[in-house]
């Protein structure tokens, strides 16, 4: 599925030699180093425009928050490729969690979008996401947004491995949504995918890769950093609320968060993940 003239062509010089780096989804990975001694990381697919073009349109959004945003650059993409700079992996330090917990806290804060949603097309993986945009009216928006936009759709992907009554329990969050959600905030930039294996550590701190961005809520990135586990969750966190405190009960909101994500879930993987979406839902309502 690569074509490395055609990544040549992208970036205006020759690659000369390709590692592939196994496949995720509907594509592959690869290390590209070019003519001019840069190495570079592509994702190359026999036809996935719509993806690709949402990732690069998510993580440059991402990254115009303000300078010294936590975003990996995107160099180059077409319908078969995206192409980002290469991040070489290196162990997890307390200082890198720090730093990019208040990154994050900073991408979150700076320059808030005015609306709940996106102005492209969405994906989660290479599922299909809504980002209908709405107006946020103090905060008080997200709320039937996240049900309407998230819950629903992914709720319907994922039935045929639920049961009756754990579609019933998913469907009471999405009618009490409004007062589960907590205090009203205004809308953020959020990456909208921020498990652990989108964070790229690299130079002493954390990259954002992979996103699902969209304007949303910031509990939305915590909830699912924390879903999987991430290195020095508590130092991400402690350094988070440093800069950007968090509302009162936000620990209490974390399995209201964790639902989407892991609806997709089970929809991608089947029923492995049932439990875990139903105890969240359980855990949402109290």
């Amino acid at each position: 599925m690569l074509d490395p003239e055609r990544v040549g062509e992208l970036l205006g010089v020759p690659a000369v030699e390709v590692a592939d780096r196994g496949s995720s989804h509907s594509w592959t990975l690869h290390q590209v180093r070019l003519a001019d001694g840069r190495e570079v990381f592509v994702k190359a697919a026999h036809d996935q425009a719509g993806v690709f073009a949402a990732e690069a349109a998510g993580l440059r959004w991402l990254d115009e928050a303000g300078p010294g945003m936590p975003v990996a650059g995107v160099l180059a993409a077409d319908e078969h490729h995206l192409i980002l700079p290469w991040l070489a992996a290196e162990p997890v330090t307390a200082a890198a969690a720090e730093r990019f917990g208040r990154e994050l806290a900073a991408l979150h804060t700076s320059s808030p979008p005015s609306s709940y949603g996106a102005s492209w097309p969405g994906f989660i993986a290479d599922l299909p996401l809504d980002n209908s945009l709405t107006s946020a009216d103090a905060g008080e928006a997200w709320p039937r947004w996240y049900a309407e936009r998230r819950l629903v759709p992914f709720l319907s992907r994922a039935a045929g491995h639920l049961s009756g009554p754990d579609v019933a329990l998913i469907e009471r969050v999405i009618t009490e949504i409004e007062t589960l959600a907590g205090p009203p905030e205004p809308p953020s930039r959020i990456h909208g995918d921020l498990w652990s294996g989108n964070v790229m550590w690299s130079g002493g701190r954390g990259w954002l890769i992979d996103p699902a961005a969209h304007g949303g809520h910031r509990e939305t990135d915590l909830a699912m950093l924390a879903l999987f586990g991430a290195p020095h969750m508590s130092r991400v966190l402690s350094a988070y609320d440093e800069v950007a405190p968090l509302a009162a009960g936000w620990r209490e909101r974390v399995p209201l968060h964790q639902l989407h994500p892991l609806l997709v879930h089970v929809a991608l993987f089947g029923g492995s993940y049932r439990a875990a979406a139903v105890d969240a839902a359980r855990a949402a309502l109290g």
